[in-house]
């Protein structure tokens, strides 16, 4: 039986075919949701760059990429690029990896690196925002600066996964109101003990979930405090 949502090879996409694929996998009640939605994702490494993969497949309709930095070899083990990316702003090529996985996605992008005074322009008009940076001191800024701005932003961070322990170590939590912490809470990256692949993207896995359920209206639990 042939699928019907056979495309030629020779032939490119309409939305209209993307839609349709994604109203049948998800139902148009959902679809629309996620369509309709945007996110920011702060940091575009090892984390940043999974979860935003994973959400562009998803069918988040806009995605806001912030980073500084330009793509390095040293990057291959465990983020998305390439070596046809090598040497580019990690913001644009990760535009145009999303851009080929759907070109009608909106995809827009700040190439700056975060500091208190200019968090709040960066990510203004975005109320989920994934943090992925790899500093625990600007992890803690981003987090601290944009829950100040009276519950108005959700953010969904990232912490605890290095190395190729248990994945299943791995945990999402609602730490407080607007705030939701996932990993395991305790490895770092060390001498011998680095980030690695497996690890790295089941921590972003569990934040691009995170955010698919909180654009839908679920909740998790609180399970821990802060």
């Amino acid at each position: 039986m042939q699928n019907e949502h056979f495309i030629d090879e020779k032939a490119y996409p309409s939305e209209a075919e993307f839609d349709a694929v994604k109203d049948e996998r998800f139902s148009p009640y959902i679809y629309e949701k996620l369509k309709n939605s945007k996110v920011a994702i702060a940091g575009l490494g090892g984390l940043g760059s999974h979860i935003a993969v994973m959400l562009a497949r998803s069918g988040v309709g806009h995605l806001h990429l912030v980073d500084f930095d330009r793509v390095e070899l040293s990057n291959l083990n465990r983020q998305v690029y390439t070596v046809d990316e090598l040497g580019m702003l990690k913001t644009e090529a990760l535009k145009g990896i999303l851009l080929k996985i759907n070109p009608y996605i909106n995809v827009s992008y700040k190439n700056v690196k975060v500091y208190k005074d200019n968090i709040k322009p960066v990510f203004n008009g975005f109320g989920l925002v994934c943090e992925a940076f790899d500093d625990p001191e600007a992890k803690a800024m981003l987090v601290g600066e944009l829950l100040s701005n009276g519950g108005r932003t959700i953010i969904v961070s990232g912490s605890g996964m290095a190395g190729y322990g248990d994945a299943n170590d791995i945990k999402t939590e609602k730490k407080m109101s607007g705030l939701y912490l996932c990993g395991d809470g305790k490895s770092d990256a060390y001498e011998g003990v680095g980030l690695m692949a497996p690890r790295v993207m089941v921590c972003a896995g569990h934040q691009a979930n995170m955010i698919v359920r909180l654009i839908l209206g679920e909740e998790q639990e609180r399970t821990g405090k802060l």
